[in-house]
């Protein structure tokens, strides 16, 4: 492919449903220019009690999906797959693939003071330890502690994020690590950041909190500048969503988050690829 068109062919997000749209909201807003092709595995969802198998199995069929659309490059918007099969598929595919972890580890990292960073996620990312792994391999002395949020999820989807009832969750999952020592945490899922202001409101000013979403849209966007595969051609602004199922939900929740309006969303039969 010419660069033309390498620089405006769109980058591919997936996620095991809608969490993930926050990393593509993160990226239309620090990378404006570029188009973007979203996957959600909406039909599979949740990722977080599957085995790491089936993981790497979905985001193979996946990654080949986002492949017949020429994709320049592929995040995963999900710290589940993130954990359990990024490795594995950036050996298998001759595409810059990019995970949340990476991204969210080394912010953490470059945060703390104390070296006493706590992890919130599903039950897949928290017991994978991959957060744990990727920190200590960047800042050895580090502690790690992590907790598994499994109501966070469903709470979002649900539209609760703002409702009373969440803090009390909040309250219940993180009191533990609220009286710890932990100076910086790290919100382990996509759907976390949708719940930032209530955490750090129980929280306080002691603890930094890091969302990975962010995080990723830089590390993306140095991955593009490196190949030199950025979109400088003015202004197209292309964003397409796919699902596997539940198309009019999926779009509900994202016209509730994204900061512009979706009008189509198109469900594929993804055990096909």
């Amino acid at each position: 492919m010419d660069m033309d068109k390498r620089k405006t062919a769109p980058v591919g997000v997936f996620d095991s449903g809608v969490g993930g749209l926050t990393v593509a909201r993160e990226i239309m807003r620090q990378l404006p220019d570029e188009n973007i092709v979203y996957f959600g595995d909406t039909a599979r969802v949740p990722y977080g009690s599957k085995s790491k198998e089936n993981i790497i199995r979905f985001s193979r069929q996946i990654i080949r999906f986002l492949e017949t659309k020429n994709v320049k490059a592929i995040v995963i918007a999900c710290n589940t797959a993130s954990a359990l099969a990024l490795d594995v598929v950036k050996q298998e595919f001759n595409i810059p693939i990019i995970g949340v972890i990476v991204p969210g580890a080394r912010a953490a990292v470059r945060e703390t003071r104390n070296k006493k960073i706590g992890v919130v996620g599903t039950e897949g990312t928290i017991h994978s330890e991959m957060y744990t792994k990727v920190i200590q391999g960047m800042e050895p002395g580090a502690s790690v502690i992590g907790k598994p949020c499994p109501l966070f999820v469903p709470l979002v989807e649900e539209g609760f994020a703002k409702h009373h009832i969440t803090d009390e969750v909040i309250e219940i999952y993180l009191e533990e690590m609220k009286h710890s020592d932990v100076d910086t945490m790290i919100l382990g899922c996509t759907h976390y950041p949708l719940l930032r202001s209530k955490i750090m409101a129980y929280f306080g000013e002691k603890v930094h909190i890091v969302n990975p979403a962010y995080e990723t849209a830089l590390d993306l966007k140095r991955v593009l500048e490196e190949q030199g595969t950025a979109n400088d051609s003015g202004n197209l602004n292309k964003y397409e969503f796919y699902v596997s199922d539940a198309a009019e939900k999926f779009k509900q929740f994202a016209n509730s988050i994204l900061p512009y309006n979706v009008e189509t969303i198109t469900q594929i039969n993804i055990e096909e690829y």
